[in-house]
């Protein structure tokens, strides 16, 4: 391509941008923004479903619908983007037409536009007159009742996509009515609908929805081809009150020729239902006493048929009321509501307990001539209030009660009330208003027969009080109903009549307590304990004894109450307590029946010195050379104080030797401290005499014996075991020779224990078998004759030895055997014992026995040791009858006299010295 071509095209292009522009411009300059008619009018059906399109408006902003948003001043219609004007709710047009305003508004440029929309309630010759529509205004014709079988409705017609453009009419299926319960004949025409398109191609119509295609199935039906729409059977409103079906037109190849449109069908209402209670039985209630135009209850019926209509407003009455006491026209209804209030006065729970009131609820607005009816039943109950304060049956009432009693029922007062029993409004309660300032009585009510039960409650006093007059109030637990005052026979008198009754007699003075020292001889006199009897108004005597006297002390006199001792009181006795003696003692009188009471006794045992202080320890221990240790001695006294310490420690001048031996020195008021004086005291045993004197006045003294043990010490202070044998009373030649006897005791020991471990190592690979199938037993056949010792007895003691040969004893299969059994066959023969026994073999002995014991199946585990040794054909021992002569034998006793004091005696009795 050449350049100069290329200008052209570019020139042109040019010239042709330009020329749209300038044709852009001229539109936009002859074009003006807005509705296109500033009045829109529609007639309309009477009801209005939700969401049913009523019109259209046209508006148009010169540069497009976009950006273009509608909004009215009715809440009850909208318009959609497309202009399409729409109920938001369902509703029912009250009056004959509804205006309201639709703007339009321009998102970009926020400019407004303005239209007003008139919706006329359309009349059936509305669409068959010759009215026409006003000059610049726009008529949309709906029919609300079904067409003539030969009314055609024409497919409304659709603007072309070149603009707007006034169009003389557009039609909207108007909706169609149909009366329920229709008996027919079936199928009924509706309406025949028909596309202007048919004149050029055939078409088929079909419709869609519920009662259609939907469930209810096949409610509706339309002919294909001349599109004559039919319902098949009764319609049933309150099945369904409306339907909405959808119409399509299509060629004969299915191609849709038309858009569906809507049609919807009214189902009109028959007065076909009843009212129906939503109960057949109300239960109300009333208090008794109310005003007039006091509410009661309501009751309620609903009817099934259209309640906008007469069919479905229901109206009430009252039809009877039973009883008709005291009125026959007690109650009225509100006849819309069903509220039931009293309209009289003289409601009485007292004569009319309960009334019983038949309401009908009636439709068509309550004509009983053309409307539906149906009754129910009102309970109408009449609340007790408390309008009937208690009454007392009689003016007095009389009782008597015994003295000293509590919790007797003493009288019963009746009351009457003519309120609901039971019920606070019946409930008594009863007030002793006067004559009982020490509150010795109540009144509780019984709560099933709502007596008063007139109950002591604090003891009464023949001798104080002969007789009570009571003045009792009685009212209800619920306050009186508002106007009714208290009866004058709300009150009663009570007389009360006291009984005398013996009483026991009492010591005034009990737990009565004197301060007496001890020590008294028998027959003082102490007290008078006295009892006084209550009973002032009887001749009675009071007669004492005792009760409780655990030492036997005292004695009282039966006549009087005296007290004297009967023997020596000592405060230090186990029947004192805290320095307190207690007794019992009893008074009882002579009455019918007797009565009696008891009384304590306590004296309070003042201390005296009678008792001698006491020394402790008894015995003590003390090393043979002084300054090493010393022994503490306690003063302990029964006394109290001042009877008691400080005491004085003292040692006896006689013997001469105490005082020369030993010293005593006191620490404190209670203890001291003896110790030797000398430098060194054999030792030995000795009684050191202590005198020791209390405080006292006068002082009581005591001699106390100490046994005091010297012995030799070690470094630690303690004594040696040698120290310790010395001191017991032996010499050193007895000493030595004990510890001679110890050390050959050991020696044997140690020997036994070695000879014992080899005879183990000899034994140890040797079983002790037991054969299973014997069973040795020992028997001891007699245990009670204990005869004259072991020579008196004629066993044969060679059962208790090991037989060297046994040939009566049967042979045995091999075995365990115990050991305790004569081998079978050749064994090695046990040793002659010899007469006194190797320890050694008798330890191995044992021990083969116990082993034997434990391997015996048939042994109990209690039975561990089986054979028994013999000792021998007599004793050995010489009879000790000879110690009874001091001067058998020839040994020396002499050295005896060097044990110490202690063996002085044994010396005398071996040695045949004379007794001192």
């Amino acid at each position: 391509m050449t350049a100069g071509a290329g200008v052209l095209l570019l020139l042109l292009s040019l010239s042709g941008a330009l020329r749209a522009h300038n044709e852009d411009l001229t539109t936009r300059a002859t074009c003006k923004a807005g509705f296109s008619e500033d009045d829109y009018t529609a007639l309309i059906s009477q009801n209005i479903l939700e969401g049913e399109k009523l019109l259209q408006v046209k508006f148009s902003s010169c540069v497009g619908t976009k950006g273009t948003q509608y909004e009215t001043n009715s809440v009850d219609f909208k318009v959609g983007a497309d202009g399409t004007v729409f109920a938001t709710r369902e509703l029912q047009v009250p009056s004959e037409q509804v205006a309201f305003t639709v703007t339009a508004w321009d998102s970009q440029t926020a400019e407004r536009w303005d239209a007003v929309v008139r919706l006329l309630v359309a009349q059936t010759s509305s669409l068959h007159s010759g009215h026409k529509p006003q000059k610049g205004k726009k008529i949309v014709a709906l029919d609300p009742s079904p067409p003539p079988k030969d009314t055609l409705l024409p497919w409304p017609r659709h603007p072309n996509a070149d603009g707007l453009r006034r169009r003389k009419r557009d039609w909207v299926i108007p909706p169609i009515n149909v009366p329920e319960n229709s008996r027919g004949p079936f199928p009924q025409q509706l309406v025949r609908i028909r596309s202007d398109k048919d004149n050029d191609i055939p078409i088929r119509y079909s419709i869609t929805g519920v009662g259609a295609d939907q469930p209810p199935m096949e409610v509706f039906s339309i002919d294909s081809m001349s599109g004559r729409m039919y319902v098949t059977r009764p319609m049933d409103r309150e099945e369904h009150a409306s339907y909405h079906l959808r119409a399509h037109a299509v060629d004969m190849n299915g191609n849709k020729v038309e858009n569906p449109i809507d049609l919807y069908i009214y189902v009109i209402d028959m007065n076909d239902n009843r009212p129906e209670f939503i109960n057949q039985v109300y239960n109300g209630s009333v208090d008794e006493g109310s005003k007039p135009g006091t509410y009661v209850m309501t009751v309620t019926a609903n009817d099934a048929d259209d309640s906008t209509t007469a069919n479905g407003m229901v109206r009430y009455r009252i039809v009877t009321q039973t009883p008709q006491s005291p009125s026959q026209n007690m109650f009225t209804i509100n006849s819309e509501t069903g509220d039931i209030v009293t309209v009289a006065a003289g409601l009485d729970r007292e004569k009319v307990q309960q009334y019983t009131v038949i309401v009908q609820a009636t439709d068509m607005e309550g004509n009983l001539n053309y409307g539906l009816s149906n009754t129910a039943t009102a309970i109408i109950t009449v609340t007790d209030v408390n309008d009937n304060p208690p009454e007392f049956t009689a003016s007095t009432f009389a009782g008597e009660v015994p003295e000293n009693r509590v919790e007797t029922v003493v009288a019963n007062l009746t009351v009457m009330d003519r309120d609901q029993p039971h019920s606070p409004n019946w409930n008594a309660i009863y007030r002793i208003i006067s004559g009982d300032p020490s509150g010795h009585f109540s009144v509780r009510t019984d709560p099933v027969t709502n007596e008063g039960m007139v109950t002591v409650v604090k003891a009464v006093d023949y001798e104080l009080n002969r007789a009570f007059m009571l003045t009792v109030m009685v009212s209800n637990q619920a306050p009186l109903a508002s106007g009714i005052q208290m009866s004058f026979q709300s009150t009663a008198g009570v007389t009360i009549s006291v009984m005398d009754i013996n009483e026991a007699p009492y010591f005034p003075s009990n737990h009565k307590l004197i301060r007496l020292e001890e020590g008294v001889p028998p027959g003082t006199v102490l007290t008078t304990f006295s009892a006084v009897d209550p009973d002032r108004f009887m001749q009675q005597a009071v007669r004492y004894s005792k009760l409780s006297d655990p030492a036997n002390w005292l004695h009282i006199n039966a006549t009087n109450g005296q007290i004297t001792t009967a023997a020596v009181l000592d405060r230090e006795s186990l029947y004192t307590k805290n320095n307190v003696y207690e007794a019992t003692f009893l008074a009882a009188d002579n009455g019918i029946p007797p009565a009696s009471g008891t009384g304590t006794f306590q004296i309070y045992l003042i201390d005296i010195n009678d008792n001698a202080p006491e020394l402790l320890p008894k015995e003590a221990q003390i090393c043979e050379k002084p300054n090493l240790n010393a022994i503490n001695i306690t003063a302990a006294d029964a006394d109290v104080d001042p009877n008691i310490g400080p005491y004085v420690f003292e040692l006896p001048f006689v013997p001469a030797a105490v005082r020369k031996n030993w010293t005593i020195t006191r620490l404190n008021g209670d203890y001291a401290q003896l110790s030797l004086r000398i430098l060194y005291l054999e030792a030995g045993m000795y009684d050191v005499p202590i005198i020791v004197t209390d405080s006292g006045n006068p002082p009581l003294s005591n001699t106390s014996i100490i046994k005091v043990k010297v012995c030799p010490c070690d470094d630690n202070g303690d004594c040696t075991t040698i120290g310790a044998v010395a001191a017991a009373g032996l010499g050193t030649g007895a000493i030595v020779a004990i510890l001679i006897c110890i050390l050959i005791l050991l020696t044997m020991v140690l020997l036994f224990v070695m000879w014992m471990k080899r005879r183990e190592k000899e034994r140890h690979t040797k079983q002790l078998l037991i054969d299973p199938e014997d069973d040795v037993r020992d028997n001891i056949l007699k245990y009670d004759e204990e005869g004259g010792g072991e020579e008196d007895q004629d066993y044969d003691l060679s059962q208790l030895q090991q037989p060297e040969a046994m040939g009566h004893v049967p042979s045995k299969a091999p075995g365990v055997r115990r050991v305790d059994e004569r081998p079978v066959g050749a064994e090695p023969q046990y040793p002659v014992r010899p007469m006194v026994p190797h320890p050694g073999d008798i330890g191995d002995f044992i021990n083969e026995g116990l082993r034997a014991a434990d391997n015996d199946p048939t042994a109990p585990p209690y039975d561990s040791l089986l054979v028994f040794d013999y000792e021998g054909s007599g004793s050995t021992a010489g009879s000790v009858s000879s110690l009874n002569s001091s001067s058998s034998g020839d040994q020396d006793y002499d050295y005896l006299n060097d044990w110490g004091p202690r063996f002085k005696k044994l010396a005398d009795m071996y040695g045949g010295g004379e007794e001192d």
